[in-house]
């Protein structure tokens, strides 16, 4: 139903929009290139969230034969059991129950090979946007806001600054913006995979990129909004 989950369609224009953007106001940058890599990224979970939703058949005959195979198998050796090997039948009782609890656990096991299949698959690509999300914001570390209305005597290490006030507003909500976009690919991955373990690690994704982002609109706040005669008024695109 429309607005009660992400639409993957949307996402990846949103990104490819937010590439351009970046590519247009700031051409040939880190950031740039970043973005280039976040968009083959979002492809990338795409096929993924396809192949999690989808039913293995690869797997699940092999393990519906090898379940039906258990079951028959246990029923035999329980058919063939000699109940007079105990005059009470004591004997007989517990290693049926014993076949039971060892038929039972096979096939917890074989049911959740496919769970464990996809769930490594999902965790690779999380692991993929999480380095993503420390990547841009290693790009906005050195984008200090304050070195524009307070500039301090720059030493010899000092990262090269030549954005503008409103240069250095729009690289930051990039920035910002780009964090968010992960955070909705790494949801995506739980749409119509339900698993504790992805949840909870899309739900540490989305703490991380809030966090980072927050750290972003710190500074976006300390940038002077009165400008200079060498600045434009800030737009957005």
């Amino acid at each position: 139903m429309p607005y009660r989950e992400l639409d993957q369609a949307n996402i990846m224009t949103t990104i490819e929009k937010l590439k351009a953007r970046i590519s247009e106001r700031f051409p040939g940058s880190g950031l740039s290139k970043v973005a280039d890599e976040l968009v083959r990224i979002g492809n990338e979970v795409l096929v993924t969230v396809k192949y999690l939703g989808e039913p293995n058949w690869a797997i699940r005959i092999p393990v519906i034969i090898a379940i039906l195979l258990i079951v028959v198998l246990a029923g035999i050796a329980m058919t063939k059991a000699n109940p007079s090997a105990d005059l009470s039948g004591w004997g007989t009782i517990e290693s049926g129950i014993s076949n039971v609890v060892f038929v039972g656990i096979a096939i917890v096991f074989l049911l959740s090979i496919e769970t464990k299949i996809k769930r490594r698959r999902a965790l690779r690509m999380i692991h993929q946007l999480r380095t993503v999300a420390h990547v841009v914001d290693m790009h906005q570390l050195t984008k200090d806001p304050e070195r524009l209305t307070s500039p301090a005597p720059d030493t010899e290490s000092s990262p090269e600054r030549t954005m503008t006030s409103v240069q250095l507003g729009r690289y930051l909500d990039y920035c910002s913006e780009m964090l968010s976009v992960t955070s909705k690919l790494a949801a995506l991955l739980v749409q119509r995979f339900s698993d504790e373990v992805i949840l909870d690690a899309v739900n540490d994704i989305e703490t991380l990129t809030t966090g980072l982002s927050g750290k972003i609109w710190q500074k976006i706040r300390l940038i002077d909004r009165p400008r200079g005669a060498g600045d434009k008024a800030r737009t957005l695109d």
